[in-house]
Order: structure tokens, then sequence, then C-alpha cells
């Protein structure tokens, strides 16, 4: 497996990822409108974000997720990473590669400096939420959004 940064090419397959959870969706068949494009090209050309695919080698999306890097004055000025959008497909939950993606993504903010990896979850993400304890992650502050 091969954790690396998306590519264009890639954008349908994530696309379908986040969009549908439990069910597997073939790329091929997800539209990919003007808001998908300009949002990935925004991600790809910003040099504090990376959009991360796990390819099974053949090229082939199996999970994903956007690391996003904060620069701030809290913890002493040290950055921090931000975890979103993790998936991995459905049909391939239970095999550690969502486990291995989020480690090898934490030693990537680990290597740029960072002292801190945050993420958000749905309180609805039971499984998630399990997923992320067992890899170390603790409940510390509770969330607030403000939709637009």
């Amino acid at each position: 497996m091969i954790l690396r940064t998306a590519t264009r090419q890639d954008l349908p397959a994530i696309i379908a990822l986040l969009t549908n959870e439990d069910t597997v969706v073939d790329p091929g068949v997800v539209e990919v409108d003007e808001a998908y494009e300009r949002a990935f090209a925004a991600v790809d050309a910003d040099d504090r974000n990376e959009m991360l695919v796990l390819d099974a080698g053949d090229g082939t999306v199996l999970g994903c997720l956007q690391l996003t890097y904060i620069p701030g004055l809290g913890r002493h000025g040290q950055e921090r990473a931000l975890v979103e959008a993790v998936r991995v497909r459905p049909d391939r939950r239970g095999e550690g590669l969502g486990r291995d993606m989020l480690l090898r993504a934490i030693g990537r903010a680990r290597a740029r400096g960072c002292t801190l990896v945050q993420l958000t979850s749905n309180k609805r993400r039971t499984e998630a939420h399990r997923f992320y304890a067992a890899l170390g992650f603790e409940r510390s502050h509770d969330g607030f959004k403000l939709t637009l």
C-alpha cells in the first residue's frame, strides 16, 4: 500500500469515499463538478494542505484523508496538524488500512515538526471514535460548528 499525495485523477474516487460512507461506488460514475474541481485545486496548490490517498499499488484508491498544517501562537508557536475527511472503502474496513493510513499521516506531521495532531468526528460515528481512541487520540474538547 502506498500513501501518496492525491492527483486530479483520484478526485472521483475521493468524492465516492466522502459522499458514500457505507457503500462502494464506482468512481467512474461520480460526477466531478466545478465546485469539486475548485476545492481540489485550492488544496493541491496550498503548501499547508495535503490530500492523501491510500493506493493499493495499482492506482485503486482504498482510503483518503486531508492533513492541514496550522501555524499558531498556542503551544509556544508550534505548528499543529488537523486531520479531516478520513475514509476507507467500506469493503476493505477491518483490514488495518485506516490504522496504517493514519499512522503514516501522523508520521508526516511529526516529520514536519508538528507537536499536536487533532481531529473532529461526527458524534454519530461511534465506530470511528473507538478507532481513534485505539490510536491514542483522547477526547479533550467539545467542538462547535456554525453553518453559514
